[in-house]
């Protein structure tokens, strides 16, 4: 049955106090990197404006592995120690945190583990591999990432993967949006870590949009998955210390899924940052951005990932401009470029502003021309208002609803992403008439509940 867009005030009254009650859901497909073709973004040329002026930073920010080393490793020498990262997890001097622990002294590095896209992140998005032998380190590379199930979950570690550790040292880097899986990655380690009896260690690391930012919708529990394993709003706010104090402390599915003497027992260690503060962007903190996966090669995709990635899930909306500038320009496969300015332009979004802008294609000769998506007040700009914006203009520009005509697989997987069934359903049944503003307003009352609720995890001021 499909559901009405406007729902009643009883039923708003009751989401709102389940977004209240739980705090988590996230899931793992990327959303439009399938659509690009990942580069280096070069930055964009300044045209009819400039963006709003931000002071300089001198912030000095230490990250967790820049903290462990501080303190002399104690919090892992005479233990048998795996570590869960990938290229991003380096510290501040951008060595990987790999070699770090390896020529620490005291320092026993016994195995490595990897979510997607692998260790070294030379692998697609999606695609499954085996444990196998590092031949940099000489180290088993644990997957977890192989698709074989234990417990029913296809990304948990087996009790046979973690026989040979004592603890499990967590390093990844997030980009502050549900649908990156390496948060799913760390709640199924610690998950798994606390039902084998192994420590957890967490290496913090900022969240690159800032610790204020919540925005878009919390997902449906009946819709949690790999791509989605907190029911969080799309843009939570959190790091990845204080998610996994979330996953700690909460219940399944919130929390993770063990016996209370499993909870009880377990060992969470958290090594907090210094120097970090929630109001931070990536942009302040002095650190240089690793690419986290290939469409994430720079702070500008992590901006632009909650903007457009849900936006050209569906339909004919692509993200970037020739081969660059993923997730921060805007195409459309039938829409000229000129309707599609005015229809941006026409938006008014908060803190968003676009500009036509020409990039040179390498392969071809012949310059890419498209439009830019630029943040000119990131205190006004909302994450996800352009992404649900381009879902409605993809009902108007294209001759049928794309989202009512996807393939159903193709429907469930978007649903997983964006994370709410009844919008789904309103989009399908409204399409460009659906009424954006009363979503809007919703999601923003249920992320202010949300914000106030997950303080007790903050770590941070």
């Amino acid at each position: 049955m499909v559901e009405t867009m406007r729902a009643s005030s009883l039923s708003i009254i009751i989401t709102l106090l389940a977004v209240v009650v739980s705090l988590v859901g996230c899931s793992t497909t990327k959303p439009a990197e399938k659509k690009s073709t990942p580069a280096t973004a070069v930055a964009p040329s300044a045209k009819s404006f400039s963006p709003a002026p931000r002071a300089e930073t001198t912030g000095r920010v230490l990250l967790g592995i820049d903290v462990l080393e501080a303190n002399g490793f104690a919090a892992v020498k005479g233990k048998r120690i795996g570590l869960l990262t990938h290229p991003a997890g380096v510290n501040r001097q951008g060595v990987s945190t790999v070699e770090v622990l390896r020529r620490a002294p005291g320092v026993n590095l016994v195995a490595l583990y990897a979510g997607e896209h692998g260790v070294y992140g030379d692998l697609p998005a999606e695609k499954k591999y085996p444990d196998q032998i590092d031949p940099r380190t000489g180290l088993m590379v644990y997957s977890l990432y192989s698709g074989v199930a234990y417990k029913g979950k296809s990304f948990k570690a087996s009790p046979a993967q973690l026989k040979g550790i004592d603890a499990l040292v967590v390093d990844l880097q997030d980009i502050g949006t549900r649908s990156y899986t390496f948060t799913s990655a760390m709640k199924l380690a610690v998950e798994a870590c606390f039902e084998n009896g192994k420590e957890v260690i967490i290496l913090d690391r900022p969240n690159p949009l800032g610790g204020l930012k919540v925005d878009g919708p919390p997902l449906d529990a009946a819709w949690m998955s790999y791509v989605g394993a907190f029911r969080v709003p799309y843009v939570h706010g959190l790091t990845m210390g204080e998610l996994a104090r979330l996953v700690r402390d909460a219940r399944a599915p919130d929390g993770i899924d063990v016996t209370d003497a499993q909870r009880a027992a377990g060992k969470l260690t958290i090594i907090p940052m210094r120097g970090w503060n929630r109001a931070m962007r990536w942009s302040e903190t002095g650190l240089n951005w690793v690419p986290t996966s290939a469409g994430i090669q720079d702070f500008a995709a992590v901006q632009g990932y909650p903007m457009t990635g849900l936006g050209t899930y569906l339909g004919g909306f692509r993200s970037g401009v020739g081969n660059q500038h993923i997730f921060r320009g805007v195409s459309h496969k039938i829409a000229t470029r000129d309707v599609l300015e005015k229809e941006l332009r026409m938006l008014n979004l908060s803190g968003v502003q676009f500009r036509v802008i020409s990039v040179p294609n390498a392969k071809t000769g012949q310059p890419a021309v498209g439009l830019y998506a630029e943040i000119t007040d990131y205190d006004a700009w909302r994450p996800t208002e352009l992404g649900f914006q381009l879902m409605r203009l993809a009902c108007k520009l294209e001759p049928k609803n794309p989202f009512s005509t996807a393939k159903p697989g193709e429907q469930n997987g978007f649903i997983r992403h964006m994370g709410s069934e009844a919008f789904m359903r309103a989009l399908q049944r409204d399409g460009n008439r659906i009424d954006l503003d009363f979503w809007f307003k919703q999601w923003r009352e249920q992320a202010r509940l949300y914000q106030e609720k997950s303080k007790r995890y903050w770590l941070y001021p």
